[in-house]
């Protein structure tokens, strides 16, 4: 019988299969952001993932329930970057081809570790239809299997073990900030903390620049948006989907909007006050807070999930500096 969501048994199931080949990665206390955010400031690391993303756990999840025919047949999926090279490490890892279709403007860095790691990386379009058409076309040719970053419930419930991680060493948390791009990420998280702790706020962040789902929660209904050029290029999705959005609606309590501005600050908190390297997507949160988007008090325990780390190192420079950095349109 065909999966129609993810549950709470889905994502255990999932931490059990990944657990060998992950990093549990910790939780931090950090202090000196407890001023500029208002509240007592956890992080979740996920740039010190390997691969230096949160996608590892749902491609891993994903392609370790792969049957030996489907394995040798090799599998294909379309990504902003995170998700190709998490696909490529496991590939190489369980010597599996692998292709990536991966945007022509996306950073060099995931388009070099992709290749580093055995990938058959195709630069193609931007637009998120014109490469998932590339992949319908490689998929008919060589009959590989798609793992999707994101339309996959095997995906979507590994990427929920961050939630049963936070939980696991913050028992008592009151509030988690999470990225949404494709969705799949908070569809995870948000299911495994709804299903154990009903009573843990779940909050989702999007860019301003391409808030699909912002917009769609802010008028009750699946919209799409028309984007702007945006930093957080993890996170340009520009309408729902149709496998997280009923999910997000059903356990996600509130969905708000960062502006470019305060992403990009945010870059500058996280790098400054907690020391680590995080891309303008995995920000978000930080800057949702920050600017004031999110309600909390000054005793309420806030985790915001930072997702990667995988970005151009001299853009990172130039955002700490304070330089002009152009986003990317959609």
């Amino acid at each position: 019988m065909e999966k129609t969501t993810v549950t709470l048994q889905d994502v255990r199931e999932a931490a059990e299969r990944i657990r060998p080949y992950i990093r549990h990665t910790p939780l931090l206390r950090e202090r000196s952001m407890d001023k500029i955010l208002g509240c007592q400031a956890y992080l979740k690391p996920e740039m010190l993932q390997i691969v230096g993303a949160f996608k590892l756990r749902g491609a891993l999840n994903k392609i370790l329930s792969l049957t030996p025919d489907e394995r040798k047949r090799g599998i294909i999926t379309s990504s902003s970057g995170n998700h190709g090279q998490a696909c490529a490490f496991v590939g190489q890892m369980l010597d599996i081809h692998t292709t990536v279709v991966i945007p022509e403007d996306a950073p060099a860095i995931k388009i070099e570790n992709a290749r580093a790691m055995g990938a058959e990386v195709i630069v193609w379009k931007r637009k998120y239809v014109e490469r998932m058409k590339k992949v319908r076309e490689e998929m008919a040719e060589h009959g590989y299997i798609l793992v999707h970053p994101y339309e996959d419930y095997m995906v979507i419930a590994g990427q929920g073990t961050i939630g049963l991680e936070i939980m696991e060493d913050l028992p008592d948390v009151d509030t988690v900030l999470v990225p949404i791009g494709g969705g799949g990420l908070i569809s995870g998280i948000s299911t495994a903390i709804k299903e154990s702790k009903p009573n843990v706020r779940v909050i989702g962040v999007q860019a301003a620049a391409c808030g699909a789902y912002f917009a769609s929660r802010q008028k009750g209904y699946p919209t799409e948006v028309t984007p702007r050029p945006t930093v957080a290029d993890g996170l340009t999705a520009v309408r729902v989907s149709e496998f997280t959005y009923p999910i997000i609606e059903k356990y996600v309590d509130d969905i708000v909007a960062a502006e470019e501005e305060d992403i990009k600050e945010a870059v500058r908190v996280v790098a400054r006050d907690a020391k680590l390297v995080a891309e303008p997507s995995a920000c978000v949160g930080i800057a949702a807070l920050a600017s004031g988007k999110v309600k909390r008090r000054p005793d309420e325990k806030v985790c915001a999930v930072l997702t990667a780390g995988n970005w151009d190192i001299n853009l990172i420079g130039k955002l700490l500096k304070g330089e002009l950095v152009e986003g990317i349109l959609v």
